[in-house]
């Protein structure tokens, strides 16, 4: 037998989504980590894992539906027999509908996949509705079937003679030179219209988590699949969030690299300078200038530039290209000095 989730969450098989939604505020109250003691840590992280996963199903009405058709080893699995072929033998309230598609090469399985939600998101989400827990500013998208604005979208047309996936909606995020430099996770609220088991549509908000890498780069993408509204006939469309890069006051990305423009004065590329830079990651990176510097010079400083996703521990070069700023005027004094200094000298 698999896991029953009704009795996890102590609602009947006709729980409606508020008696879900109680069930769960109920039982993620005692079972949350943070709210038992350490030596109950272990238990309660299992039961609060448990409840998320319970609430995740119930909630949503494809995985729901799978649930109720075929238990838990077929949800999870994605194997189950398409919908024509076991709905006579399902109970009178279960039979609503199916938005699954069946593969071309297999006619008994489909193309559903299971994807089990963050269980802090989901306690986030819950909580974090009614003011209460953490609170998600981050950002926030509502999905559409419009086209364009900054809301997300799957653009249809209908559903043809079998069941179509929507096209895929993408939105820039926009990411820090500092963000793309460490790495960061960032907390999107979307809102998208699904439909129950009886056909209703209703409004979903859910809190995804998109994790960046140090040293992703600009056009890079993160899919959540199937998380665009849900149509009949209609397979949900994958929202794409595609990284955008922020201008920097005074970095700017080449590749792995990492391009600074520094003016010193006549005298300082002369005589020398120790030049103070504050790193991406804050610190202070002191760099000797101990050669004599010529206007369009450009440094290289190794190890310095942006990580390099693909081979972590390595990153690209820091590259400061040199404008040297030469006095408006001089003296005859000045002149007099320079050419007694500077006459015996050969460039």
């Amino acid at each position: 037998m698999g896991v029953d989730y009704y009795n996890i969450l102590k609602v009947n098989r006709n729980a409606s989504e508020d008696d879900l939604k109680k069930a769960y505020k109920r039982l993620a109250m005692i079972w949350h980590p943070d709210k038992n003691p350490a030596g109950k840590r272990p238990e309660a992280e299992s039961k609060f894992k448990q409840i998320s996963e319970a609430y995740d199903v119930l909630s949503d009405p494809t995985k729901r539906q799978i649930y109720d058709l075929y238990g838990e080893e077929a949800l999870k699995s994605g194997q189950f027999p398409p919908p024509s072929s076991s709905r006579s033998a399902a109970p009178h309230h279960q039979q609503h509908p199916h938005h699954y598609h069946r593969s071309a090469n297999n006619h008994n399985a489909t193309s559903f996949r299971f994807n089990p939600r963050d269980a802090d998101d989901i306690y986030a989400e819950i909580f974090g509705s009614e003011g209460g827990g953490r609170g998600y500013r981050d950002g926030f998208f509502r999905a559409s079937n419009g086209a364009g604005g900054p809301e997300f979208g799957g653009t249809s047309s209908g559903p043809g003679p079998g069941l179509r996936k929507a096209n895929a909606v993408e939105n820039n995020l926009a990411c820090s030179l500092e963000e793309l430099y460490k790495g960061f996770k960032k907390k999107m609220k979307i809102s998208r219209s699904i439909s129950d088991s009886a056909g209703k549509v209703r409004t979903m908000e859910e809190i995804l988590t998109i994790e960046i890498k140090p040293g992703w780069k600009k056009g890079t993408k993160i899919t959540f699949p199937e998380k665009g509204n849900q149509e009949p006939g209609v397979i949900p469309a994958d929202l794409i969030f595609v990284v955008d890069e922020k201008p920097h006051p005074l970095y700017k990305r080449d590749g792995n690299d990492l391009v600074v423009n520094q003016e010193i004065t006549l005298l300082e590329a002369l005589t020398g300078k120790m030049l103070d830079l504050t790193t991406l990651d804050g610190r202070n990176l002191m760099i000797p200038l101990t050669d004599i510097i010529k206007p369009g010079a450009e440094m290289v400083v190794p190890n310095e530039g942006m990580p390099i996703s693909k081979e972590p521990g390595r990153k690209g070069n820091l590259r400061i290209k040199f404008d040297v700023k030469y006095p408006s005027r001089l003296t005859t004094e000045q002149k007099s000095d320079l050419k007694r200094v500077l006459g015996g000298v050969s460039l």
